[in-house]
């Protein structure tokens, strides 16, 4: 523990290496500290494909019950698993135990009150850092009745609002590549498979890496690794499948791959999905975060919605969410949320729209974004380790600020500039959880154009990086 605070507990979430920063004692803790700060009487629990995810889940179990609360235990779940469940079983709470993508050695946790609203730095996960570090716990001197425990694993309620998305019917024939990483989404996906089959639904899922399996055989489940997307691309390429679909470890985030194997940036996808939804429902209001914008944008009030510029990081989308009733919200991190599914991510629900919204318009992935890639070409998110990164936004912000035509400080800095000829703009902010500095550019039409301001910039910030 640090003097300030305990180093698995980041901005919206805990997370750790294992022993030191997140074993079972500290486990147990949190389930005493939630309990007291949440006043919960039921909780549903459960875990990743992680070795330690079981230990760590058991003596969540234990502080819970320890402090008179009644456990719904789901065993293993990917995050929006517990989302669900917490608001379909009415319960006060829920805590997955997961790392998502971090590597082999860490595990954590995401926490939930009721109404699956998130628990963050702003809405209780202070108090409890707080009495996890200053609690002593004996259960000797426990007065309280000790909650009830009880396993729980139906995947029907779920699987069945996860099918009410789509209309099944308008499906066309395909053959789907589905990479769990090994991960928690193979049990889900098989679900959805049963439920196509009986609904008759011409779909073909090639299943690859689909088991889980702690040791993490083909990497750790993060597509956004460059490696990790090896196998999903040539799985489609020899199958000859449609799409290929490729899960995090607690698949909160799908990434998707078009009939070449190409992975297809997340940010493109938001724009898909706005459009899926305002076919559904005109003049929405649709979320987006401020790291690339104009292709969102530009579909969004194409199709008569309203888009709406949000913070990035799920804490700060799902509440503006419901503050505008907003119909989705994406991040071109491959989070997108959803107001009929509380108002949380899922990493189901995109896939099943896009092969809905290609069925329906004919067309493959590629030949969907096709266009928009075009149009608004975009560098993808580039880290930068720096040494001082405000000075150095702050030199970038200097450097631009006489020909800026529009500076936005939502998160980070946006800086967008213009002539008669020329459009483009950048986001550059601090990462929440590590020393480096993220780096966003795209241009209207130009790709060269694109790529010559991202070298320039990358010249600017690097007289600021690590040597």
């Amino acid at each position: 523990m640090t003097s300030s605070g305990m180093a698995c507990f980041k901005s919206y979430d805990i997370r750790g290496r294992l022993g030191e920063e997140i074993n079972e004692d500290i486990s147990y803790r949190i389930g005493r500290a939630f309990a007291l700060v949440t006043k919960a009487r039921i909780v549903v629990i459960g875990g990743d494909a992680r070795e330690t995810s079981p230990l760590l889940t058991a003596a969540l179990a234990n502080g819970l019950q320890d402090s008179g609360v009644n456990v719904i235990d789901l065993g293993l779940v990917g995050t929006e698993e517990i989302y669900f469940a917490t608001s379909n079983l009415n319960t006060d709470g829920g805590i997955v135990v997961t790392a998502s993508h971090n590597p082999i050695d860490y595990n954590g946790m995401k926490l939930v009150g009721k109404n699956s609203k998130p628990i963050s730095r702003t809405s209780g996960l202070n108090e409890i850092e707080q009495l996890v570090m200053t609690q002593p716990w004996l259960t000797e001197s426990n007065s309280i009745a000790r909650g009830h425990y009880q396993r729980y694993s139906d995947l029907t309620a779920y699987t069945d609002h996860l099918m009410g998305y789509i209309e099944p019917d308008t499906i066309q024939s395909m053959k789907v590549v589905v990479n769990a990483g090994n991960g928690a989404a193979g049990h889900v996906v098989d679900a959805l498979e049963a439920h196509f089959k009986r609904l008759k639904v011409p779909v073909e899922f090639i299943k690859i890496h689909h088991h889980p399996d702690p040791s993490f055989p083909h990497g750790i489940p993060n597509p956004l690794l460059v490696e990790n997307r090896v196998s999903t691309q040539q799985a489609v390429l020899q199958h000859n499948a449609h799409l290929g679909i490729a899960w995090d470890g607690d698949f909160d985030r799908c990434f998707l791959f078009d009939e070449n194997g190409e992975f297809i940036e997340g940010y493109y996808i938001v724009g898909l999905l706005a459009q899926a939804f305002l076919e559904k429902e005109p003049a929405a209001k649709i979320i987006h975060d401020p790291r690339l914008i104009y292709n969102t944008i530009e579909l969004v009030e194409q199709a008569g919605g309203v888009a709406v510029q949000c913070q990035t990081g799920h804490a700060f989308i799902k509440e503006r969410m419901r503050q505008e009733d907003a119909i989705y919200g994406g991040e071109m991190s491959a989070h997108h949320y959803f107001r009929d599914f509380f108002y949380c991510d899922s990493g189901m629900i995109p896939w099943l729209l896009i092969i809905e919204l290609l069925s329906k318009h004919q067309l493959s992935l590629s030949q969907a974004v096709a266009e928009r890639l075009q149009r608004f070409p975009a560098s993808g998110e580039i880290n930068l380790q720096i040494a001082e990164p405000t000075l150095a936004i702050e030199a970038v912000k200097k450097h631009f600020a006489a020909t800026a035509r529009n500076v936005d400080l939502t998160d980070g800095l946006s800086m967008e500039l213009w002539d008669e000829k020329t459009r483009w703009r950048f986001n550059l902010r601090c990462s929440n959880t590590e020393p480096v500095v993220r780096l966003n550019v795209e241009a209207q039409e130009s790709r060269a154009l694109m790529l010559d301001k991202t070298k320039l910039l990358l010249a600017l910030l690097r007289s600021y990086s690590h040597h």
